[in-house]
């Protein structure tokens, strides 16, 4: 019992399997990591805090007690938590900005994402980058459609300090990028492996490095009192007092408001900010992992080549991407829902080729569920059996390894209706387990070979018998 009763702790507190394997080896890049990041944060977090419509302390709150948290019960040593653009926008849609509410809101999706691991349940770009602050333009609205039509009306009142400093961040950033990138070991010179060492560095620390130079610059001008930048100001001191968060809210004329109430308010928020919360933590976690372990990128300037190759791709994307400027919970929804009538339409209709090997031979791409079974039978009656004279038929099995009742339904009517044509329909390459559930359904007529081959040798044996 004690060994189990240990796993099982584990299991729930991951730390206590991974701290005592930890090497110190690791410490450096950890620790670069951890300055590159929470320096990083600061700015990031009031920036989401600002998109969330929240006073800008509480980018601050969220941004750091969750990291605090999942260094004890984290299962993924490449997830950083925190917020993100797309959450931010998800919380502004739903609380409209009331402090209170996503408190709650924030607890809720919590619990349900708590609910979604007990469970075992397991590429929308995100726009780091807020124009109308980066051109210091003030009083647009939080609306999309407004928000672009109010930052290109109001860009004649957009200030040339704003402007410029965000402009070289983003040339910094990204040539800080490349020159990480572009670093070689062709010369062994003492001199140029120093050089690269500090390039190296630099470029890897560079949002910290371009956050920290910015500040500097902002605030090196605002005591002399200069006013070129727009500053955030200063902020609440100290954390909020620790009490359990609301569960109801009082409007500005008097009125409770209960929490069924806030609750209904939330509306699908509750179902989508969790799932979308899923979502960006595997594709961060992707991310860092593929980078082997680096910080991650604020800006994305490469696209995809597989998904400009593959078209079908390109359709949730654009649906996503159209639909996010009405709502972004739409946008994801629509997105979804997309994706998923692709999929249905790939099991409808599966890849067959066909090929005339003095036998016409069926290659089967992918299992058969009962979406293909219509699809299925019309390409072997269309091919075969309608044909004059009717053909026989191999069907290549070796990429099938799912088929349900409905499919074996219709091979029973297909086989009786190659034997009523005085042909054959043979199976080959089936994967124990199909030829499994094939025997049970105790087919009349099923003619089965280990591969095509055999099936089309003991074929010709056939004709060559009659």
């Amino acid at each position: 019992a004690e060994p189990h009763f240990g796993s099982t702790l584990k299991a729930w507190l991951p730390i206590l399997s991974w701290l005592p394997k930890y090497n110190l080896k690791w410490l450096k890049m950890d620790v670069l990591a951890g300055l590159t990041v929470g320096l990083t944060t600061v700015p990031q977090a009031l920036a989401y805090a600002e998109v969330a419509g929240l006073p800008v302390q509480f980018g601050l709150y969220s941004a750091f007690m969750g990291g605090f948290i999942y260094t004890f019960l984290g299962t993924s040593k490449d997830v950083t938590l925190g917020p993100t653009a797309i959450m931010s926008l998800l919380c502004f849609s739903v609380v409209g900005g009331q402090p209170h509410r996503a408190v709650l809101l924030s607890l809720l999706c919590g619990l349900i994402q708590a609910v979604m691991a007990l469970l075992r349940l397991g590429e929308m770009s995100a726009p780091e980058v807020m124009w109308k602050n980066i051109l210091g333009i003030q009083g647009v609205p939080q609306q999309f459609f407004l928000e672009v039509y109010y930052t290109f009306h109001k860009i004649p009142e957009a200030r040339i300090g704003d402007v410029v400093l965000g402009l070289i961040c983003l040339a910094l950033l990204v040539m800080l990028m490349f020159m990480k990138s572009s670093l070689t070991s062709d010369n062994d010179s003492t001199c140029s492996m120093y050089a690269r060492k500090v390039v190296w560095a630099v470029a890897t620390m560079r949002n910290a490095a371009v956050v920290i130079v910015a500040s500097l610059l902002a605030f090196s001008w605002e005591v002399y009192g200069n006013h070129v930048f727009t500053i955030t100001g200063k902020t609440t001191r100290g954390l909020p007092p620790f009490r359990p968060p609301p569960t109801s809210d009082t409007t500005a004329n008097g009125t409770v408001v209960s929490f069924g109430e806030i609750v209904k308010d939330f509306g699908g928020g509750l179902a989508v900010i969790p799932f979308m919360g899923l979502l960006e933590s595997i594709a961060i976690a992707k991310d860092n992992y593929n980078d082997g372990g680096n910080s991650l990128t604020l800006i994305k300037i490469s696209i995809s080549k597989t998904l400009i190759a593959d078209k079908l791709d390109l359709l949730p994307f654009f649906v996503t991407f159209l639909m996010s400027f009405w709502e972004v919970q739409y946008g994801i929804v629509g997105g979804i829902a997309v994706s998923g009538a692709l999929l249905l339409y790939s099991m409808a209709r599966p890849q067959i080729e066909v090929t005339d090997q003095g036998v016409l031979v069926m290659e089967l791409s992918s299992g058969l569920t009962f979406p293909a079974t219509e699809y299925l039978s019309h390409i072997i009656h269309t091919r075969a059996l309608q044909v004059s004279p009717p053909r026989s038929v191999v069907l290549d099995c070796s990429h099938v390894s799912v088929i349900d009742y409905t499919v074996i339904s219709e091979l029973r009517d297909l086989l009786r209706q190659f034997k009523l044509r005085e042909v054959h329909l043979i199976f080959a390459g089936l994967q124990p387990s199909i030829l499994k559930v094939l025997l049970a359904a105790d087919l009349e007529g099923l003619r089965h070979n280990h591969s095509v081959d055999e099936a089309l040798q003991m074929e010709s044996r056939n004709l060559l018998d009659d």
